[in-house]
């Protein structure tokens, strides 16, 4: 071995030579306690190696390194200079190893990409083409995902508006094997790498200790909420406040207490993944809420697309290239203030939930679906305030809705998605058999469910008043009658007239120009991607 060298191969036995001594720090060193050096050595004469002097102590105390030296020269027979000179390049060499071994410990954060010419110049063309929002499903589709054409640009949408200070906030709900880690996986994987962080399982305090802007304008992608639910309030906190604070007492080098508060700031973007939405109501309410494609003919695509990547027929050199482009189309969006001109005429049916927050979330995405077609519109500038904008359209407000109107139905349903699956298509199967009543034996053994799983299924439902025991007992079984077969139809033509008597009231409002947007005190300019170019109107 070289001389004053430290061996680090193996982190519990480092090895290290100078002179005659060769030194081994046997169990390696903490590297938490920066302030103590605690190590258990092993001292050797190179030359003889019959006798050894080991000793445990902590290298910034004073005595105790003093005392190793003498008794370890005076053991192995060499002079207090040379083991004095070993145990100085040996604290040398260890504090430098433990700052190496924190530094590579921290997470790295993925610096921003810069983009070139061509890149920028395909990224501005893309968000400049017409049509955008069916483009860039067609990339998403390209990119790999396959079905989920509503849910994969609600998702890539909600992502999107990670870079505004409101941005949204999504959950992915469905059984296990839907398809809800996937559709999360896929669209993530359209984000920039250096605007997003994954976890798998975080403590109580973990988002406490990130650096103070560390997660700002961040899309935090959580597997799956029961790997997160120690940290649920915090988490909730963030959606809501877009920053929180924890205040700690900690001892300083005199040891006296004192209180640190901890800041970490926001806003971020927070989607996650869970099979259980009424235990975690509480984070859904503040969510946009996708249920997964259960269909067979979903079933039916994902496996014709395993089969063909797993024969070598996927040209996954294309799927990449789409989701080059759609980063880079992520990194050329700007930060720009939108307002929505429509926004005092939109409302909701009145069968939604807890319409407060779902009336937040319908307005967000709409001004998130004009934020992405910002090079699109003309960029405008209050002159009372100076704040520069852009306005959201008839149309952006119609797609917000479209989009939207699964959302907006479940949330206006009282039954949870399960039970409304099985109940649509428990009518179903009695249509095709021309009956209303059924026992469950027969619908156990029909859809192949568990004896719980449709116990849960009906006692819902009765409880509801969708369906009532008719006769029966629970020994022989109890027969059930349909009480409520167009309720589901009911809802839809309810919300759907709702939002056609709204559009034709925007329609007509933007038609008149006593009632349109003010034009006086405002400066036109006439785009994002031409700063500069003003031209005064009013």
């Amino acid at each position: 071995m070289s001389k004053g060298q430290l061996h680090s191969d193996n982190p519990e036995l480092l090895l290290y030579t100078e002179g005659k001594l060769h030194i081994t720090v046997l169990g390696g060193v903490r590297l938490t306690g920066l302030e103590r050096l605690k190590v258990t050595l092993k001292l050797i004469r190179i030359d003889n190696r019959d006798h050894a002097f080991r000793h445990h102590l902590d290298l910034y105390n004073s005595i105790h390194s003093e005392q190793l030296i003498e008794k370890s020269a005076e053991v192995l027979e060499v002079s207090t200079v040379e083991v004095s000179l070993a145990v100085k390049g040996l604290t040398s060499a260890l504090e430098n190893y433990r700052g190496e071994r924190l530094e590579s410990m921290k997470p790295k954060q993925a610096e921003k990409r810069e983009l070139s010419a061509a890149e920028r110049k395909a990224a501005l063309a893309f968000l400049k083409s017409g049509n955008l929002l069916e483009r860039t499903r067609e990339a998403i589709a390209a990119s790999g995902l396959i079905g989920e054409e509503s849910n994969s640009l609600i998702a890539y949408l909600s992502y999107t508006s990670r870079k505004r200070n409101t941005p949204l906030h999504l959950m992915c709900l469905g059984a296990s094997g839907t398809g809800k880690t996937w559709l999360q996986e896929k669209v993530s994987e359209l984000m920039p790498e250096e605007d997003k962080l994954e976890i798998t399982t975080l403590s109580s305090n973990a988002f406490y200790y990130f650096g103070r802007e560390e997660l700002k304008h961040k899309l935090l992608l959580i597997e799956d909420l029961d790997g997160a639910e120690s940290a649920l309030y915090p988490l909730r906190e963030l959606q809501s406040k877009r920053r929180i604070s924890k205040t700690v007492t900690l001892k300083d080098n005199k040891g006296n207490l004192k209180t640190v508060t901890l800041n970490v700031e926001g806003p971020v973007c927070v989607s996650g993944c869970t099979t259980r939405e009424q235990l975690y109501e509480d984070n859904a309410n503040r969510c946009i809420l996708l249920y997964m494609d259960v269909s067979g003919e979903q079933d039916q695509r994902i496996m014709e697309y395993q089969r063909r990547l797993s024969a070598g027929q996927v040209d996954q050199g294309a799927e990449q290239q789409s989701r080059a482009l759609i980063k880079n189309v992520q990194r050329i969006l700007n930060p720009i203030t939108v307002r929505n001109p429509f926004a005092v005429y939109m409302k909701l049916p009145e069968e939604v939930f807890k319409p407060r927050r779902t009336m937040l979330l319908l307005l967000l995405f709409t001004e998130t679906v004009t934020y992405y077609h910002q090079y699109q519109r003309e960029l405008k500038t209050d002159l009372d305030t100076g704040e520069q904008y852009i306005e959201s359209t008839i149309e952006d407000v119609e797609t917000a809705f479209r989009l939207l109107e699964t959302t907006l139905l479940k949330k206006s349903d009282e039954l949870n998605d399960a039970c409304r699956n099985f109940f649509e298509r428990l009518k179903s199967y009695l249509k095709g058999n021309d009956t209303d009543s059924f026992y469950s034996k027969e619908i156990r053994s029909a859809f192949r469910l568990t004896p719980s799983s449709i116990g849960r299924y009906l006692y819902e439902l009765e409880r509801m008043g969708y369906i009532r025991i008719t006769r029966g007992n629970r020994y022989k079984g109890f027969e059930y009658k349909v009480q409520r077969w167009n309720d589901l139809e009911t809802l839809q033509e309810s919300g759907q007239a709702m939002v056609l008597g709204i559009l034709s009231q925007i329609r007509s409002v933007s038609c008149n120009p006593s009632v349109s947007q003010k034009s006086s005190g405002l400066v036109k300019v006439q785009s994002l991607s031409k700063k500069g170019a003003v031209t005064r109107t009013g």
